[in-house]
């Protein structure tokens, strides 16, 4: 059997709000469905989508999945990011040089932004 990842879901008191601010983020689009879940899709129809449901009460502290972002210029994305709502949490590295940058969204979930890599 070969499973394939076609979403990945984010719990959040505000699913249409934070589906928004992710769609305007990856150049995606915001496709609703009511107000208990939303589902930000990629305009080239690339998977994993991303779904925001919402939770009475999202599990409080450090989320325990998260989004590791790439990008050519990993200090522009952050500051683009920042200046859009996310918050600087820290930054890491390695002994190789490979660095990424830990930011929350406007909701408080935590992703990552590095320089592209190859594998």
């Amino acid at each position: 059997m070969e499973l394939t990842i076609g979403m990945v879901t984010v719990d959040t008191h505000d699913p249409q709000e934070l589906g928004a601010w992710w769609a305007a983020r990856t150049g995606g689009r915001l496709q609703a469905y009511g107000d208990d879940f939303a589902i930000v899709v990629r305009p080239d129809g690339a998977r994993p989508a991303l779904g925001f449901q919402k939770v009475e009460d999202p599990t409080p502290g450090k989320n325990r999945m998260h989004l590791d972002l790439e990008a050519a210029d990993a200090a522009a994305a952050v500051a683009e990011l920042v200046a859009a709502g996310a918050t600087h949490v820290a930054e890491h590295g390695e002994p190789d040089g490979f660095t990424w940058t830990v930011l929350a969204d406007p909701h408080g979930n935590q992703f990552c932004v590095s320089t592209v890599h190859a594998d």
